[in-house]
């Protein structure tokens, strides 16, 4: 009987291991001459990473007839077409799907197993992504000529959560940029932040786009051009949003918040961008967004925390119409739009008293 499988290796193909920083593979025996040699190859400090060195080493048997080895397959040659931080999060949801199901026959899956994983996972949110990219695998399986027929597509009813729906009020903005940076303010991120909601406000563009506005790259003559990173790959769709008195003015502020010679909008005080492209990452600017909201919540009258995705839904909802809030946030479909960011509650006229 094999051993048990340490915690930090659990979900990881067959014979890697995590250990001392990184991931390593351990050669079967005979195969040495495909892994320069070594019976215990390093291929990387994060998970991307030794998937890209794996996928250049390995030959591996096509034909899979596991789950694990459907997913194996999956992690190599769809994962990696991914952004950074997709393949990070689908990394972690296909270890632990191979923990569930890995050893189980590809013709084994049936929707009662799929609706148990469902129910027994305390993280419902991650256990519905985690089933979306199974349901992937699957699609991919028929693909490539593992299987006749997807196993559980179209016979399942999952119940989704319901949509965020916090609205934040004209007076909660108006208090958070009443807020006042400590001391002299020169090294203070409270302006920084009070500008960026400002242009949020103004045009809903997404934090990691906004992020990654360059002035001499993007601000033409006709407005700000952005290209959404999410559809960079895909279609590729660019919005110009019009200039305005008011949102040349607060780019004008925003730009005169930072270093000098500096090529970001928005940027740290070494003059460096808070978006990470390597990792698709912002924690830099959510450390600050954590820091500036926990004093609005302790030093004005807010006493509800909201997101930058709340900000982001406000500019939808305040817009005067659903089309303009679709264009704002530059949604493929209008839908969307209306399901997610229009959250305004809708004031009704009640009806004339006739029986007074």
């Amino acid at each position: 009987m094999p051993r048990k499988r340490n915690p930090e290796n659990r979900g990881l193909p067959a014979r890697w291991q995590f250990t001392h920083g990184a991931y390593y593979y351990q050669v079967p025996p005979g195969l040495e001459g495909r892994w320069d040699g070594k019976k215990k190859f390093r291929l990387g400090g994060t998970l991307p990473e030794a998937y890209k060195t794996w996928a250049l080493h390995l030959e591996y048997e096509r034909n899979a007839e596991t789950v694990g080895e459907l997913l194996e397959r999956y992690a190599l040659e769809v994962v990696p077409t991914k952004s950074p931080k997709q393949q990070l999060d689908e990394n972690r949801y296909a270890g632990q799907l191979r923990t569930v199901f890995g050893e189980l026959l590809l013709a084994d899956i049936r929707p009662q197993l799929i609706y148990q994983f469902l129910d027994k996972s305390s993280r419902k949110v991650a256990a519905r992504r985690a089933i979306a990219l199974l349901s992937h695998a699957f699609t991919k399986a028929v693909e490539w000529g593992y299987i006749d027929r997807h196993p559980f597509i179209g016979q399942m009813r999952l119940t989704a959560s319901p949509p965020r729906d916090r609205y934040v009020e004209d007076w909660e903005i108006v208090e958070c940029l009443s807020l006042q940076p400590h001391g002299s303010g020169g090294s203070s991120g409270i302006p920084m932040i009070q500008t960026y909601i400002r242009i949020k406000l103004l045009t809903g563009i997404s934090k990691g786009d906004l992020l990654r506005l360059r002035p001499s790259l993007d601000f033409k003559d006709d407005g700000i051009h952005v290209q959404r990173r999410k559809v960079k790959n895909s279609t590729g769709k660019r919005t110009i949003y019009a200039w305005t008195p008011e949102l040349k003015e607060e780019v004008t502020h925003a730009l005169a918040l930072r270093p000098k010679k500096v090529d970001w909008l928005f940027c740290t005080r070494k003059g460096t961008s808070y978006y990470n492209e390597e990792k698709d990452d912002c924690s830099s600017w959510d450390s600050i967004w954590q820091r500036f909201m926990a004093r609005v919540l302790t030093e004005t009258r807010v006493k509800q925390a909201f997101t930058d995705h709340d900000l982001r839904a406000k500019c939808a909802s305040d817009a005067e119409t659903l089309e303009q809030a679709r264009a704002l946030l530059a949604h493929a479909d209008s839908r969307t739009t209306k399901r997610i960011y229009r959250r305004r509650p809708e004031i009704v006229q009640p009806l004339k008293g006739r029986f007074a």
